[in-house]
């Protein structure tokens, strides 16, 4: 429904209650033009392909203009990455930012917030890829046959997205009325991913195309590549793996896209890495000097464009150490919402080693408390902690982690590092402070085409060249395996290590129905992590599953214990078979009879 609706209803109102001044009344709006005037001309298209992508950045990707909205948080990175089993989601402790943590714990009923303001979010966003592909579809221009083809893809983006997610949601390919209710898609979940890939298909002839791997700004909008990659996605999940597999080798034959070394790996994740030939679509993040910092009469401002306060939730909690030994690499405290489960950590290492991807991805403690780890930055802000003597370290009660009652909670031995905060990342001079990151926000890279491709081939029988491109994967990571025989064990996990937190595992674990990955995931919730400093508190007796990082005590200072305090506090946690869709926001279904509730959600008032 359009935004304007509502406000445009109050005014007629107002008119009829005052009819004896409805000559004083119609005076037409200055600064204004009408609906019937503006969706002409290709500057009129322009305008409103504008705020296709800026719907994109905002509703689809970003804090979106719901209302209410969250405030530290983008609905779209919980919901992509929160229900993984290779990500806790923590804060400062149980029940601190519950819109991440009970979406990771599978403890929410039918209205939990970043369930809520992501699906109206992508719908916002559907309407304004509407009003481009219907108001210029009559006799358009090329300009306008490009735009329109652009809206389709990124309406399809959106479609994908809330099919993976809801199954079956409504299908709204066309501009709504004001008394529209639309009813669940007739289409099956496989069916609705067939269609995203035919609209991918269908805009591919009118896009343009990337110039080059030099080409950063054909990283910044729709192109041919990212519509190739979008169908092959959706082919793949749909289980048409012949066609899936032809439409990523067109992005792998255009030669348009290349991996970066893997000595630029962590830059893909930071500004450094803008528009790098490995980007096949991101959104393009620029500090705008002459933007409010919110919402003003003249549109959004810069805070809505931004992923603001986020980076204080991805950054390390950095009150609960002595001193923060992110502080230089980063500028910016945080408050330690994504946590690394102890399996992943460790078996991402056995993996790779200390690889360039896996020093990119995670740090151990010791490396950070230490200093140990060789990374630019990751030092303190005193000289006189940077340059005490190792040995020293490991006993000083100048650093560590201080804090008594929660440790770092949902943290294991191996801390986040891929999306933790640069000081570079805020390139406005610390105008609007420096926490509002600059850095652009990944919808696809080459890595997952490869992988996905990868997969293709062995869904196909074709084991030669699925090697050929996962070994292309490990050998750029610096891995220190590299797989003489690749079957779809060995690239499972190559992915989950190559995407960590970029929106694939938890798709990933039930498109495939991994046993492993789903009885870590019904797991969820019942052993909770809390990174201790034996310094600082030494272990208790009532504490449970202690483990140390290198086996003993004698060897370690830092512990980890485990709590369940959902558990505790009654709530049932752990996947459950009806968790595979999520919930419909439960007021959508009170405005809308035609909406069915995804099955096993219809009663609110049990898990």
């Amino acid at each position: 429904m359009n935004k304007h609706i509502i406000p445009l209803f109050a005014l007629l109102v107002g008119v009829a209650a005052f009819s004896s001044c409805e000559d004083q009344l119609d005076i037409p709006q200055k600064g204004v033009t009408s609906e019937s005037e503006f969706y002409k001309t290709d500057a009129d298209c322009a305008k409103a392909l504008a705020s296709a992508y800026e719907g994109f950045m905002v509703n689809t990707l970003g804090r979106t203009t719901v209302s209410g909205g969250p405030g530290i948080y983008t609905p779209a990175r919980v919901l992509a990455n929160d229900p993984g089993d290779d990500v806790l989601y923590g804060g400062g402790n149980y029940g601190d930012h519950e819109f991440g943590g009970a979406v990771n714990q599978f403890r929410y009923l039918s209205n939990p917030e970043a369930i809520n303001f992501h699906y109206k979010g992508l719908y916002l966003s559907v309407h304004s890829d509407n009003l481009v592909i219907e108001k210029f579809k009559e006799s358009p221009t090329a300009y306008q046959k490009q735009a329109i083809a652009e809206a389709r893809v990124l309406r399809a983006y959106n479609f994908f997205l809330l099919s993976c997610y809801w199954g079956q949601p409504p299908l709204v390919d066309h501009l709504l009325g004001a008394n529209d209710l639309p009813s669940n898609s007739e289409m099956t979940q496989q069916q609705y991913f067939e269609w995203v890939a035919k609209e991918c298909q269908e805009a591919e002839p009118d896009l343009t195309e990337r110039k080059s791997t030099a080409d950063k700004f054909g990283a910044y909008r729709v192109t041919k590549g990212f519509a190739q990659a979008l169908a092959g996605k959706a082919l793949l999940f749909a289980k048409k793996y012949d066609q899936a597999k032809a439409e990523f080798k067109k992005v792998i034959d255009s030669g348009k896209y290349a991996l970066v070394p893997g000595s630029q790996f962590a830059n893909l994740f930071h500004v450094e890495g803008d528009g790098a030939p490995e980007k096949i679509f991101e959104i393009n993040m620029r500090y705008n000097p002459a933007a409010g910092d919110w919402s003003t009469g003249q549109g959004l401002g810069y805070i809505n464009h931004s992923t603001w306060m986020e980076s204080n939730c991805f950054n390390w909690r950095a009150g609960n150490f002595v001193v923060n030994p992110a502080g230089v690499y980063c500028g910016l405290d945080g408050w330690g919402s994504i946590g690394v489960p102890e399996w992943f950590g460790n078996a991402f290492h056995d993996n790779d080693g200390d690889s360039p991807r896996f020093k990119a991805t995670l740090i151990h403690v010791d490396d950070a408390v230490y200093q140990t780890s060789g990374i630019e930055g990751m030092k303190y802000q005193n000289d006189e902690l940077n340059n005490m003597p190792l040995e020293e370290k490991k006993t000083s009660k100048e650093i560590g982690i201080k804090d008594p009652t929660q440790g770092l909670y949902c943290q294991s031995f191996y801390l986040p590092l891929k999306l933790l905060m640069r000081a570079s990342d805020t390139d406005d001079g610390g105008v609007h402070g420096n926490n509002l990151r600059l850095n652009n926000i990944i919808v696809m890279r080459y890595a997952e085409v490869l992988l996905d491709y990868a997969e293709c081939c062995l869904q196909t029988g074709d084991n030669a060249e699925a090697k050929k491109y996962v070994n292309m994967i490990q050998e750029r990571a610096g891995s220190k395996t590299i797989s003489a025989n690749v079957d779809m064990e060995v690239l499972k996990k190559e992915k989950m290590f190559e995407m960590w937190f970029e929106g694939c595992r938890f798709q990933d674990i039930l498109r495939w129905n991994d046993q492993a990955g789903l009885a870590r995931l019904k797991e969820a919730g019942k052993q909770v992590p809390h990174l201790f400093d034996k310094l600082f508190r030494p272990v208790q007796s009532g504490d449970e599953n202690v483990v140390w990082e290198h086996g003993t005590e004698a060897n370690s200072r830092f512990y980890i214990t485990h709590t369940h305090e959902a558990m505790d506090k009654g709530f049932k946690v752990g996947f459950e078979d009806k968790d595979r869709l999520f919930p419909y926001p439960s007021d959508v279904i009170d405005m809308n009879p035609n909406l069915k509730q995804n099955p096993g959600w219809e009663s609110a008032s049990t898990k």
